[in-house]
């Protein structure tokens, strides 16, 4: 396997292998499960301190972690005379391919001329200067542009050059020259990706899984930055999503739904190759009796993007028909997110909830969370393909969940699905399955065998096996396939499902 010298360098950005969640278990499920391939993993991290929160198998032969934030060790002068003018211009048109499309700037050539400038040590030397600085400053003040209406400032500039200077740090990561790269997002990771594919001729592999522009969009909504600045970074992110989309050899999305947003995008389609997130049945069996008292459960990280007030409002309707009903809510606080946690536990107050509702934190075996209630919840606003979702059905439980992502695909008419902020329609859904024990019932068994019949690890793995061969350059070709499992206790006794065993979505 991957005989030409070929092995895999997998890009991610805040997950794998620093923190636990359900991007991070897939990386984890996929490294695990192709013991011959060799695995150089670069992660994107805040200071370049975080630990490694996972225990790495020996074909991962390299670790980088590559912070965003703090201060550059080692980092070289900025160009001068002739290198520092071919600098500035380029710098501009790098800016107007954003903020002035009437402009007909070129977002790739510049993008990669400043790449070229990353590898040599001088890129954030180089926008720091104060000839940047003034770049910046005469385009977003440029009459006929709407940003100018905001009345940027200096400040503004500043603000905006040091998030894009950070932003942009990953430019100078080189790969190994005879590797194929796998990033696992379209945001900051397609970094090193795109200058290697440019520059060097790297195969290039994206994986989506949330739709990272669409987050971007939602979590400037609460920055506290200006809007020039928003504007500035959403209009970078959007550029740098659509070179993504249309530089790489191949786009695997984990849903239709993200399929869809990446052909809007700019994708070319038969680039696209759609595989499902898996588990292993095994791991999460079917969860046995229900519990006595009428029970929620929920699984993530505490998250504004998981939207917890709405399930929590949905559980005080809830709760008014059903008294007894009790919230569990299972999953780490993830670092930063204290004050959220506060601002639910106020809200939960505010609504009388409290008796009723805990807070869990992480638990290993994560099959128990779903095992502690009769209907297990998802509130969330963007989703890619959950693990939380699959898991839950994997062990015989229905669910209510918001309608985003890739949700309805895994869910189909195991569960029921609800528009997303919606309280009133979560807090009916949620009644109408508590009330009914036989379709209750009915609904989890269906959960479980759709499970075993689209989504299992063995089947995911598999896929991305043969397209790193493809992108090796060897002669398989990958076809996606819905196979139902004829007997699948076979399957899922094989060895390989104890050597790739997960604690689950690391809740």
């Amino acid at each position: 396997m991957m005989s030409k010298g070929r092995h895999v360098t997998m890009l991610t950005e805040g997950t794998y292998p620093l923190v636990h969640g359900g991007v991070s278990t897939w990386c984890d499920q996929l490294v695990k499960g192709m013991p011959e391939v060799e695995f150089n993993v670069v992660s994107l991290s805040g200071n370049g301190r975080e630990p490694v929160t996972w225990e790495l198998p020996s074909n991962v032969y390299q670790h980088t972690s590559v912070p965003l934030w703090g201060t550059l060790q080692g980092s070289r002068r900025a160009p001068r005379g002739p290198a520092r003018r071919r600098f500035i211009d380029t710098y501009e048109r790098f800016l107007l391919s954003f903020l002035d499309p009437e402009a007909h700037c070129d977002f790739g050539e510049a993008f990669y001329e400043l790449a070229r400038l990353a590898r040599d040590g001088k890129l954030s030397a180089a926008l720091r200067t104060e000839a940047a600085l003034r770049s910046l400053m005469w385009i977003w003040t440029m009459p006929h542009l709407r940003i100018a209406q905001a009345r940027p400032t200096v400040h503004d500039a500043l603000t905006a050059t040091d998030l894009l200077e950070h932003a942009l740090r990953p430019l100078g990561v080189r790969l190994p020259e005879n590797s194929v790269s796998h990033a696992t997002g379209s945001g900051l990771a397609t970094l090193p990706a795109l200058a290697a594919r440019q520059l060097d001729g790297i195969p290039f592999l994206l994986t989506e899984h949330g739709i990272y522009l669409r987050e971007r969009y939602l979590g400037y909504r609460s920055d506290a930055q200006r809007w020039p600045v928003k504007a500035l970074m959403l209009g970078f992110y959007r550029e740098l999503n659509t070179l993504g989309y249309r530089t790489a050899d191949l786009i695997t999305p984990c849903n239709q739904y993200n399929r869809r947003w990446e052909e809007r995008g700019g994708a070319d389609p038969d680039k696209i190759r759609t595989v499902y997130n898996g588990v292993d049945p095994a791991a999460f069996p079917h969860a046995g009796p229900e519990p006595d008292v009428p029970t929620l459960t929920w699984c993530g990280r505490v998250d504004p993007i998981k939207d917890l007030e709405t399930l929590l409002r949905a559980y005080a309707m809830v709760r008014a028909e059903l008294p007894e009903t009790r919230l569990r809510l299972f999953g780490p606080v993830p670092p930063g997110g204290e004050a959220y946690k506060t601002r639910l536990e106020k809200l939960a107050a505010e609504l009388g909830a409290t008796d009723g509702l805990t807070f869990e934190g992480r638990i290993s075996e994560v099959w128990r969370a779903y095992a502690a209630g009769h209907v297990v919840m998802l509130s969330s606003i963007s989703e890619g393909f959950p693990f939380s979702i699959i898991e839950a059905m994997s062990c015989g439980r229905t669910t209510v969940s918001t309608d985003v992502g890739g949700v309805s695909e895994a869910v189909g008419d195991t569960g029921l699905v609800v528009p997303p902020r919606e309280p009133e329609k979560m807090a009916a859904a949620a009644l109408v399955l508590l009330r009914d024990d036989e379709r209750r019932l009915e609904l989890g068994q269906l959960a479980r065998q759709r499970v075993i019949e689209r989504f299992t690890l063995r089947r995911s793995v598999d896929a991305f096996r043969t397209i790193y061969q493809e992108l090796a350059g060897l002669p398989e070709v990958y076809e996606p396939t819905l196979e139902t499992v004829a007997d699948w206790t076979l399957e899922l006794r094989d060895p390989w499902y104890q050597a790739v065993a997960t604690d689950g979505t690391g809740w």
